[in-house]
């Protein structure tokens, strides 16, 4: 049979949930020594290989994720109060409450407010100007 250009020849697609050969027969050799290969592993792991130990943790406790964190910022409604919140945090990672990452987030949230807070300043400058005309 001949296909016209642009049309497939299975319009609905792979069924959903359909696995290839290959990935079933992996599946199925690794359903029957599944025990078998854990055990081994953690077996590895106790006797020090260190590559088992990292396997068996990468599996066993979730990657770190963020934290919540509680830092007292100074009111941001102002330039003053922005800059202050930002030496807030950089005091904060100096001193080993928060981490670098921490801070950089942060820092992003406190310059977010601060363009924030120029357009409105901007805003109210330009409608005082058009106003006197």
């Amino acid at each position: 049979m001949v296909w016209a250009k642009g049309q497939s020849g299975n319009p609905t697609g792979k069924p959903a949930g359909a696995r290839n050969k290959a990935t079933r027969m992996v599946q199925s050799i690794m359903e029957g020594g599944a025990r078998e290969i854990t055990e081994a592993v953690v077996g590895l792991a106790k006797e020090g290989d260190l590559s088992a130990a990292r396997l068996v943790l990468e599996r066993l406790v979730p990657p770190a994720k963020e934290r919540p964190i509680a830092l007292t910022l100074p009111e941001t409604a102002s330039a003053e109060g922005i800059a202050q919140a930002q030496a807030a945090i950089l005091q904060a990672v100096a001193t080993g409450e928060l981490l670098p990452g921490e801070a950089a987030t942060l820092s992003n949230i406190v310059e977010a407010r601060r363009k924030a807070l120029e357009t409105q300043q901007l805003e109210q400058r330009i409608t005082a100007l058009e106003s006197k005309k």
